[in-house]
């Protein structure tokens, strides 16, 4: 399967690493700095590697190679525009979150890859955690009983030098904040673990430290899902002085699963009224990770492969990051209007709070 990459910044090793993890041809690399490309190239031994093409225009990429999937790693604020021009192209796409900064953007991305019969898959690797499978296998077979409630913490660090080096980060059009932009993998998995469906949010965020930028820092939120289930939000990159956790609970009526660790990666808590024999293997496993970012991405390109060869759709779908989307968007409309918003929501935009802070 002939590949290629747009975006080489701080997440595109992880890109690399899954292709090469599954034997994908790396055809071409894109950056609009060259010595990105070099950088990534260089970290998987590739930079000799003359046969791999680089681009610091992706159109020219597109037009001079027959490509079959591309991976989108750029700024999230180019996510959209990037996806719907290789779509349009009828070129397979796996965007890195957010999938774009609109739910407009987002549906239009939705209803071209229908309309071309392209599959998209949202990176929301951390679907493929141990941890978070196992918890999804438990939730399916019925053994939390019914669902009471959840939450997901999201307690990370990032400084003034992290938003120096890129200085897109931390604004409205191109990366929204840290629920946007650090917390949306933990919400992704909140909102998929408790059936989807939400009937309201009420939000609120804050910028505590990071006044330098134009975003928040800090992203409380209760939502409340049709299935009568509540669940709470707290993401920050306000923690002294390092990534402390992310944290999902589930409470059920026979069962309550803790997972922790830097990014769910860990079983902290195994609780279940129909005790089995797997259970003690699971209780207290860890899943050793290189970074933050966790193992996820070589089994979602995995998955992405066989989406497209057996013609179905891919384990987190574009409708996966919409919903994803959908409710950070939520929370920044509540925290705009000071309502409660609700579901489903209409046009909404990371933009939409330009001046808020």
């Amino acid at each position: 399967m002939r590949y290629a990459l747009i975006g080489c910044g701080r997440i595109s090793m992880n890109h690399i690493k899954a292709a090469i993890n599954n034997n994908l041809e790396l055809i071409a690399v894109c950056d609009i700095v060259p010595e990105h490309m070099e950088s990534v190239l260089a970290k998987h031994g590739l930079q000799n590697d003359r046969t791999i093409k680089r681009y610091t225009d992706y159109k020219k990429m597109i037009e001079e190679n027959t490509l079959d999937l591309i991976s989108i790693a750029t700024e999230s604020g180019l996510h959209g525009e990037i996806s719907l021009y290789c779509i349009e192209q009828g070129i397979h796409v796996i965007i890195e979150k957010p999938m774009a900064m609109s739910l407009e953007e987002a549906n239009r991305i939705i209803l071209l890859s229908e309309k071309k019969g392209v599959k998209v898959a949202a990176c929301h690797q951390n679907r493929f955690n141990i941890a978070v499978q196992k918890m999804r296998q438990a939730l399916e077979a019925g053994r939390f009983g019914k669902l009471s409630h959840g939450s997901i913490h999201v307690r990370w660090n990032r400084d003034k030098e992290y938003y120096i080096q890129a200085p897109w980060r931390g604004t409205w059009a191109q990366d929204g904040g840290a629920l946007m932009n650090q917390c949306i993998h933990g919400i992704d998995l909140l909102r998929w673990m408790l059936g989807d469906e939400i009937e309201s949010v009420y939000g609120a965020t804050r910028q505590q430290f990071h006044n330098y930028l134009e975003t928040e820092d800090l992203g409380v939120a209760v939502v409340q899902f049709k299935n009568g289930a509540v669940a709470t939000i707290e993401g920050t990159t306000n923690v002294f002085s390092q990534n402390l956790e992310e944290t999902l609970y589930l409470f059920g009526e026979k069962g309550t699963v803790k997972l922790g660790g830097k990014s769910t990666n860990n079983i902290d808590v195994w609780d279940f009224a129909d005790e089995m024999e797997e259970d003690k293997e699971n209780k207290g496993l860890e899943e050793a990770a290189s970074n933050v970012y966790g193992n996820g991405h070589t089994s979602l390109y995995a998955d992405m492969v066989q989406a497209i060869q057996g013609n179905r759709k891919p384990y987190v779908d574009a409708y996966a990051g919409r919903r994803a989307l959908e409710l950070v968007l939520a929370i920044y409309k509540s925290q705009k209007t000071g309502k409660v918003v609700k579901f489903p929501m209409t046009d909404f935009a990371s933009i939409d709070m330009q001046g808020e802070f």
